[in-house]
């Protein structure tokens, strides 16, 4: 598995709430569907201007709050990782869960703007702003963890080894 990434970043602060990401409204709707409204009251038209392969880069405490299943809203966006100061432990649970990559790194926030251009390496646990040249370095991702991404999640890993039935294809 090819563990690094190069994305344009998109930067928002500390403590975002898992509700500020998935809108209550949000939840009845299919998965396709609620993507575009991710960060809907944080940041409006978000959804309409990210692409497939960018970075989310946070502040601290990212994803407090409910464990509201937004890291699939994030895959759907085609969004490839987030990285940030420090994320809610419920929250990193669910993206793990969901196989997208979450990575912790002190200082990430400030070391970034909009639109700048980030490569990260999260078996290795750093990240370097190609913009400026900066680089920090973070918590690499566990074999499991890598693993669990290399996989799509917990239910493809779990499914790929005979755990659970695999899905049926659509």
């Amino acid at each position: 598995m090819n563990t690094q990434i190069v994305g344009r970043v998109w930067v928002v602060g500390d403590s975002v709430t898992t509700d500020a990401m998935y809108p209550a409204f949000a939840m009845k709707l299919s998965v396709p569907e609620a993507a575009r409204h991710i960060f809907y009251e944080l940041r409006p038209g978000w959804a309409d201007q990210v692409k497939a392969g960018d970075i989310v880069v946070a502040g601290r405490n990212f994803g407090l709050g409910s464990s509201r299943p937004v890291a699939a809203l994030f895959r759907e966006l085609g969004v490839a990782a987030l990285v940030a100061d420090e994320f809610n432990s419920l929250f990193l649970r669910n993206c793990i869960n969901h196989g997208l990559p979450a990575l912790a790194v002190p200082g990430v926030r400030t070391a970034f703007s909009d639109g700048d251009t980030a490569r990260l390496d999260f078996a290795e646990g750093w990240i370097e702003n190609t913009t400026t040249g900066d680089r920090l370095t973070g918590g690499a991702l566990p074999p499991l963890v890598l693993d669990i991404i290399e996989a799509g999640g917990i239910l493809p890993k779990l499914a790929r080894e005979g755990y659970i039935p695999a899905p049926a294809a659509p």
